[in-house]
């Protein structure tokens, strides 16, 4: 009786499904190429809809900002300290060229280009060790390197001045172990410090996400064939995690690059450095036109970095 119930059950709703198919009301309601295009339509409006906000957000404070930069950089600065709009020229981008300039753009990117160095090398094994461990271990790994972001990037600065100060924890230790008090604030070596404790996990996070992807039996598999842990490194591990590397390596120069605050806090007025000489002449010099002008190429620089990395890196994470 449950089996002839059920089997009747069925037979209606298949009765009632053919009817629904043959019913001239619905055949209208019948998917064509119309409504299907109808329907997309209807998504990208309520899409539109949805990112709306984030657009107004983004052109508000981002394009109509940086639109802004490039035009004052083809300005022309007045006697008063402002810029004329109605005298284009490419005046400020020739200044470029000025040998002060260069030089501190090469020491810009020296440093940037060593703190993207130290940042790999502390950050590759830790990132390897990290993506070996159980999930557990991994998850609260992940915890730790998030941390910092935890805390104000300024207010984490500020810790470091402290701490390498002349009466600071460093000074201290280093007179204790009998090598007298050591200065490390306002140097190269304070800026370093300062930038790379500040871009790490920029470099740990992508390096992670690179190494954990990679299937642990291919190593396994070249020292079954006699490789050492030197050329299983160099001939699997590493070329795998290529694109985790790039994709750190520009997170970190990038920014290392065109970095203010570490630089004055840490570095004061010794080794003017490419963030810095970009707000003085805002604020100090009021050369309002070349100010734009080395923006607007620092921001091209970024801009190409950031396209190499999302064509060599961005997609494979």
């Amino acid at each position: 009786m449950v089996g002839s119930g059920r089997q009747l059950g069925g037979s209606r709703l298949v009765t009632a499904a053919t009817e629904a198919l043959t019913d001239p009301a619905l055949e209208a309601a019948v998917a064509t190429p119309e409504f299907e295009l109808a329907n997309i339509r209807q998504r990208k409006r309520r899409g539109l809809l949805i990112a709306l906000p984030a657009y107004i957000y983004l052109l508000i404070f981002f394009a109509v900002p940086l639109i802004t930069v490039i035009i004052y950089s083809f300005a022309t600065r007045n006697r008063f300290g402002g810029a004329d709009l109605n005298n284009w020229n490419i005046d400020s981008y020739r200044e470029l060229g000025d040998d002060l300039i260069r030089t501190i753009l090469l020491r810009s990117a020296g440093l940037a280009i060593l703190t993207t160095i130290i940042c790999l090398l502390i950050s590759y094994p830790f990132a390897y060790y990290m993506a070996t461990r159980s999930e557990k271990v991994r998850n609260l790994m992940l915890v730790f390197v998030m941390i910092p972001f935890w805390t104000n990037f300024l207010v984490r600065n500020y810790a470091w001045y402290v701490i390498l100060g002349t009466d600071g924890p460093f000074s201290q230790f280093t007179e204790f172990i009998g090598f007298g008090p050591t200065r490390v604030l306002f140097t190269q070596v304070a800026v370093v410090l300062g930038l790379v404790y500040g871009f790490l996990p920029f470099m740990i996070l992508p390096l992670y996400a690179s190494i954990e992807r990679i299937d642990g039996r291919l190593i396994e598999a070249s020292r079954d064939l006699y490789a050492n842990g030197w050329q299983a490194f160099r001939n699997v591990l590493w070329p795998l995690s290529l694109p985790g590397v790039v994709a750190g390596s520009i997170l970190v120069f990038i920014p290392s690059l065109g970095a203010y605050v570490t630089p004055h806090i840490l570095g004061g007025t010794k080794g003017t450095l490419l963030g810095s000489y970009i707000v003085t002449q805002f604020l100090t010099a009021r050369n309002l036109p070349f100010g734009a002008a080395m923006s607007t190429v620092l921001m091209i620089i970024m801009l190409a970095a950031t396209i190499l990395y999302f064509r060599k890196g961005g997609r494979t994470l």
